[in-house]
């Protein structure tokens, strides 16, 4: 079925929210993300790109709407997307994308990969190879041909909810959640960071066998990855110190290593990552 050409740009936010958003994602809107990325780029928003429509958001289209000349109502209606230019422009499904396309569907698809746990380097509006590369990476784990454009069988893909952790897990380390999985700036945090003190232990959240067990470039410093069953591997990074070896098994509780702070670490936390055949899912709906 080919791509619909409607003047779906036409359409009120919330209007789009009803024919594209995925039931899975409610609460965190693509649409509105995309909007929130539109506002940055005219620096009147300032908050984290997450899709969700609070007091900063709607402030914030107050003032672009004031200094557009329109009524300020708070609400992205035409008018409004007309005068984003073409960060108003495109609704995502109303065209395919590939690298170098810019607009609010690319803002849309950004968001959405990442929520699906394949995050592009920013959220910004942009399709550069960043975006192209997650994309690819979403649609090989859809099962879709990896073509790096976002047509209809992706956008079908993007409507699914996404993945979860199929398997229990342990906490790995005691402590408070000091960073969700989630939006963070115009980013996305692919992990939970778990703070404790330097030294804590770190525990296996389910049994398997060690893949990994060294220093990591990008930021990783001292990690540990464990393979578990049904597809899962679960990441712990910012070690001060490692206690196991590659290939070695370990089953849940086992000490991993210690907390630490190394690599792009402010401060000592356990940054803890969950993977489901490659795709970053939310641990805490797993963990007990």
């Amino acid at each position: 079925m080919g791509i619909c050409r409607l003047r779906l740009i036409a359409l009120p936010l919330a209007v789009f929210a009803l024919v594209f958003a995925p039931a899975a994602t409610a609460g965190r809107d693509a649409g509105l993300a995309a909007l929130q990325v539109a506002l940055q780029s005219r620096g009147l928003y300032s908050g984290a790109i997450d899709g969700v429509k609070g007091p900063d958001t709607t402030a914030a289209i107050r003032r672009f709407q004031r200094r557009a000349g329109l009524a300020p109502d708070g609400i992205p209606g035409t008018e409004t997307r007309k005068a984003l230019g073409r960060y108003g422009k495109h609704v995502l499904g109303s065209r395919p994308l590939t690298r170098g396309a810019s607009g609010w569907d690319v803002a849309a698809l950004q968001f959405l990969l990442a929520l699906h746990g394949f995050p592009s380097a920013t959220i910004d509006g942009g399709l550069g190879v960043h975006t192209e590369l997650a994309l690819r990476h979403f649609q090989r784990w859809a099962g879709l041909a990896p073509d790096g454009v976002a047509g209809a069988t992706t956008y079908a893909a993007l409507r699914r909810a996404p993945a979860r952790c199929p398997i229990p897990l342990a906490w790995p380390v005691p402590g408070q959640i000091g960073d969700p999985f989630g939006p963070r700036r115009n980013r996305f945090h692919a992990g939970v960071d778990i703070i404790a003190a330097s030294g804590t232990p770190v525990g296996a959240a389910a049994s398997g066998h060690v893949t990994w067990a060294g220093r990591l470039t990008g930021g990783w410093g001292n990690l540990v990855v464990v393979a578990h069953a049904d597809g899962v591997r679960t990441m712990y990074a910012h070690l001060s110190s490692i206690a196991v070896r590659l290939g070695q098994h370990v089953v849940t509780g086992d000490r991993l290593g210690t907390v630490g702070a190394t690599g792009d670490a402010t401060g000592p936390h356990l940054h803890f990552e969950v993977r489901l055949r490659g795709a970053a899912v939310d641990p805490r709906p797993a963990l007990p």
